[in-house]
């Protein structure tokens, strides 16, 4: 089986098991979603170079980011809610993305903590930051990360305020449901026994673990989306940055670039990284694909810092465009949430080998044999 179809399965599953509330929160975008398509779309319009007679017959896909040693260049992105998905879901993936030889990045609004995800694995995953306007709450964070040896921080930026999700309003995601709403909602879940008993009534404590302390209950996320309203920063701005250098010594990638004059303004601030991201087409909608924006911004800002992208990567054959055309590393998220939501960390393991054989397939087709040489001559 192919990983697209792969996914596609996975995904026909999760939508099947999962509430639509929370499958709505996995599958949408922003609008009319067509900057969610036009993610997917992009990568299938870049054509590889087919090369022969090249001596494939050891194909290295080991690489370094930010001194983490990965078995292939991808991390699993941070994705919101995970621990809803599958229970306890947020320890299943980090586990299954350890045992692949890569690792994680953790949300902060992840159900499972810091400290239950760094308890579940060797290696403690990364951690994704919102900038809230709390400062106190935010270095309270950062300590328990540095306390637990969280080695990468992934500092999101393009999410001032959520953009409008409409499949999230009508499942009443963000609120604002009637009486009635909130029945059918109620119905719909019920509808689920698989999830409810293995997942809601198996999973607890459903706690948004890292914000545990500012919005105690998981289990209706449209009042995290009250206090997401109330409490993320509208006015931040990359003077910023400079703050969270203040209490973070190590890494600071910046999540979220998708011009090159800010991917330039993240170097002159002092980030390490970026993720050239659209947010899963997420936010603003009609922007270009994350891969259309890449070459430029990684010509930008040149080696001076370590470039990755995330956004409709569905299998290996995007690994490796995204690396021809400037990525160190590749960010998948709904391709690790479908899995997970079907098939527990399970599902993620079956993902990441397929993801595996597909790269080393998808290199030897074109005559590449480390993933340090791919570059433009893999391209049509």
């Amino acid at each position: 089986m192919t990983l697209p179809a792969c996914v596609a399965d996975y995904r026909a599953l999760a939508k099947r098991r999962l509430p639509r509330l929370l499958f709505d929160y996995i599958d949408g975008g922003a609008y009319a979603e067509i900057t969610l398509r036009r993610n997917v779309e992009a990568f299938e319009a870049i054509r590889l170079r087919q090369r022969v007679m090249r001596d494939v017959s050891n194909i290295c896909l080991a690489t370094e980011v930010f001194g983490e040693a990965l078995s292939m260049p991808v991390v699993l992105a941070p994705v919101g809610l995970s621990g809803m998905y599958a229970r306890r879901g947020e320890v299943q993936a980090a586990r299954a993305a350890e045992a692949a030889g890569i690792t994680s990045c953790l949300s902060t609004v992840s159900i499972c903590s810091l400290e239950e995800v760094g308890a579940g694995v060797t290696r403690p995953p990364w951690f994704q930051l919102y900038m809230i306007k709390d400062r106190a709450y935010m270095a309270d964070l950062l300590a328990i990360a540095r306390e637990g040896g969280t080695p990468v921080l992934v500092f999101t930026v393009d999410l001032p305020m959520p953009g409008s999700r409409y499949r999230e309003v009508r499942s009443g995601m963000t609120g604002g449901l009637s009486t009635w709403g909130r029945i059918r909602r109620a119905f719909d879940a019920g509808r689920r026994p698989d999830w409810l008993l293995d997942v809601y009534l198996g999973g607890r404590p459903h706690t948004f673990g890292n914000l545990v302390k500012a919005v105690p209950d998981a289990r209706d996320p449209s009042e995290f989306w009250v206090w997401v309203k109330r409490n993320f920063d509208t006015a931040v701005t990359w003077d910023d940055l400079a703050w969270v250098r203040k209490h973070w010594p190590g890494p600071i990638v910046v999540k979220g670039i998708m011009d090159v004059e800010d991917a330039r303004s993240a170097l002159a601030s002092g980030a390490d990284g970026l993720v050239v991201s659209n947010h899963g087409g997420r936010q603003l909608d009609g922007v270009p694909a994350s891969v259309e924006a890449l070459p430029a911004i990684a010509e930008a800002v040149g080696d001076k810092m370590t470039v990755l992208v995330d956004g409709g990567i569905r299998s290996g054959l995007d690994v490796v465009k995204a690396l021809a055309l400037g990525a160190k590393a590749c960010l998948i998220g709904r391709a690790w949430a479908y899995p997970l939501a079907a098939r527990g960390g399970t599902g993620v393991a079956h993902m990441l080998e397929l993801l595996r054989q597909e790269t080393i397939t998808a290199m030897a087709l074109t005559g590449c044999t480390d993933v340090h040489k791919a570059g433009r001559d893999l391209l049509v």
